[in-house]
């Protein structure tokens, strides 16, 4: 069965109430309050429900009559199918009218809860785009009547000519060399002076990213040298860095990294 049909006569029916609306919801919510799933038996259990409400109609408009018929006419079909000792038996290939019916039930079902979503996005603002700043508002105008092109040349030609004018830089900043061994030897510094630490008492103040990444570099070739042991008590927690009893301020490390 085709449910399209409710699609183009809905401007012909429609229920109105807090709670549903249109033939299609009403069915629906009949399944929903007897608490049965949706299968044969349920639908044969709903289908006198439906009736009742197609003989309280009080309008008799031909119309909706027919979008009503279409619907009650297959539920009395499975209603008088799962009443009969055996099923009647369908040629091959025939689908099951019940489980065209509901099926079609579950998928018009699907698309209501998606149009439900996008009418709450739509009215929440969510493809609104707010302005930042207001334009900038012009006071006043420039009067050029008395300059000619020859005028505007000589203006360009001065601020271009002043540009050049600044003085050169005689030196170039750059950024400090920090080396591996360094923070290898500031590690072990400040082990010897608290008993231990953690790698963001060795980092804080450092606002260069390079340090910071040496010196993480300097705390793995201390673990892989078994110098120190690092323990993380958390994912993303504080490093603690405790010495172990190989470790010695005189020692030379074999580095792998360049320094």
């Amino acid at each position: 069965m085709n449910l399209n049909v409710f699609a183009q006569e809905q401007t012909l029916y429609r229920v109105e109430t807090p709670v549903y609306q249109g033939p299609l919801d009403l069915l629906l919510q009949l399944i929903e309050s007897a608490e049965l799933d949706i299968t044969k038996l349920a639908l044969a259990q709903i289908t006198e429900q439906y009736l009742v409400h197609l003989r309280e109609l009080e309008k008799k408009i031909p119309e909706e009559i027919s979008v009503f018929l279409i619907i009650a006419a297959k539920l009395l079909q499975i209603k008088s199918e799962a009443l009969l000792p055996k099923p009647p038996i369908r040629d091959p290939g025939e689908e099951d009218p019940g489980e065209d019916l509901v099926r079609q039930l579950r998928e018009y079902k699907k698309f209501k809860e998606v149009a439900i979503i996008l009418g709450e996005r739509e009215q929440s603002g969510l493809r609104s785009y707010s302005r930042i700043a207001k334009p900038l508002k012009v006071t006043g105008t420039i009067d050029l009547c008395g300059y000619n092109i020859h005028d505007l040349r000589q203006v360009a030609q001065f601020l271009f000519n002043k540009s050049d004018n600044k003085a050169s830089l005689n030196t170039v900043v750059k950024a400090p060399k920090i080396s591996i061994r360094q923070k290898i030897k500031y590690i072990i510094d400040t082990i010897h002076t608290h008993g231990k630490t953690t790698f963001q008492m060795l980092i804080t103040g450092k606002r260069l990213r390079d340090d910071v990444v040496v010196t993480f570099l300097a705390m793995l070739e201390l673990i892989k040298q078994h110098y120190v042991r690092a323990k993380q008590e958390t994912i993303f927690g504080e490093i603690s860095i405790v010495p172990t009893d190989t470790l010695n301020r005189t020692s030379d490390f074999e580095l792998e990294f360049k320094d």
